[in-house]
């Protein structure tokens, strides 16, 4: 997914006040994997997209503006 905007990604997750570690237990995942998804080294998949979405409480603007560029 190479519209990923890594940089408002990290800018909203730390917003949050919600830690990556939370967010990765929430998400089913490890830190480890959630790390490499927001540093582009593996894609997230649409339900990994949908479940961030919901943790940090994005609409779909905001979702947009960060995985596809829009």
């Amino acid at each position: 997914m190479n519209s990923l905007n890594s940089a408002l990604l990290k800018e909203t997750i730390a917003d949050s006040g919600i830690t990556i570690t939370a967010i990765a237990s929430k998400m089913g995942i490890s830190r480890h994997s959630l790390y490499n998804k927001i540093d582009r080294k593996t894609d997230f998949t649409v339900s990994e997209i949908s479940k961030l979405s919901s943790i940090l409480h994005l609409d779909a603007q905001q979702r947009d503006c960060i995985f596809f560029g829009n």
